[in-house]
């Protein structure tokens, strides 16, 4: 089986975020993972992590508005000031936090925006952050996401992301796919790993539908971790799931699977 990592985002949300470090330590996680790690110092949750002896292995790059309904920044021409002080942000923490990937949220499109130039920008922003983030060892990602969740998001689908990555052509910038996001897209799942494995650097999974724990939902999940092995993946699967109830009773499957 892969490697496990706890989303702090999501789960363990009983607690204040220092707090869940020792809490997914505790549930037998060594790794962790979190969204949006800005409302906290960095040398806090670097603290808290390394008390805990859990490393954090990625962080999402600042997305402006993006989770409030806005268009984000990583996309629009308009807003490329603040794409790049979303990038020191994160870069910052990346140090701190010593993550290995900082993941760039696409954002989604203005209505008023031409798709070719949403992408071409996208693009831009993506070269432009995995040239500076490796200077300190650090991998990009972005991340396809499903446009039924997240209406008019910039690239829904690997095959979209994939295009703009290869307009990006830069070694330090990679996929991130969820597997619940490629559920909601209705894709075959051990058809598309198969294909974008090679440009994959990190995978999340949530059941589908619901977005909750594994065996929740519909989706085969012990298979395509057993497929991900043959496929020879190394790299992590982070658990990023709404815990039906509490996240104490949501992990079973960590026992089995670990």
């Amino acid at each position: 089986m892969p490697r496990f990592a706890a989303n702090l985002s999501l789960l363990f949300t009983e607690l204040p975020l220092p707090a869940r470090f020792a809490a997914a330590a505790a549930a037998g996680f060594d790794a962790v993972e979190i969204q949006f790690p800005y409302d906290y110092p960095a040398p806090l949750l670097r603290d808290a992590a390394a008390a805990a002896a859990v490393d954090i292995i990625l962080i999402n790059l600042p997305a402006g508005d993006l989770m409030a309904g806005g268009y984000g920044l990583a996309s629009h021409p308009a807003r490329t000031t603040q794409f790049m002080a979303a990038l020191a942000e994160g870069e910052h923490y990346a140090q701190v936090l010593g993550v290995q990937m900082v993941n760039v949220l696409a954002g989604r499109f203005d209505a008023q925006q031409d798709a070719a130039l949403a992408r071409q920008t996208l693009a831009a922003n993506l070269a432009l952050a995995g040239a500076r983030l490796a200077a300190h060892g650090v991998r990009v990602t972005c991340e396809a996401i499903n446009n039924l969740d997240m209406p008019g998001f910039v690239v829904s689908t690997p095959a979209e992301l994939a295009a703009v990555l290869a307009e990006v052509a830069h070694p330090n910038v990679s996929m991130q796919l969820d597997l619940y996001h490629l559920a909601r897209m209705q894709l075959d799942l051990a058809g598309t790993l198969a294909q974008y494995l090679p440009q994959t650097g990190h995978i999340q999974f949530a059941d589908c539908p619901g977005r909750h724990e594994p065996g929740t939902g519909e989706l085969p999940l012990a298979q395509i971790f057993a497929l991900l092995d043959e496929l020879g993946y190394t790299g992590w699967c982070a658990a990023e799931y709404k815990p039906a109830t509490s996240t104490a009773d949501s992990l079973s499957w960590l026992a089995s699977w670990h």
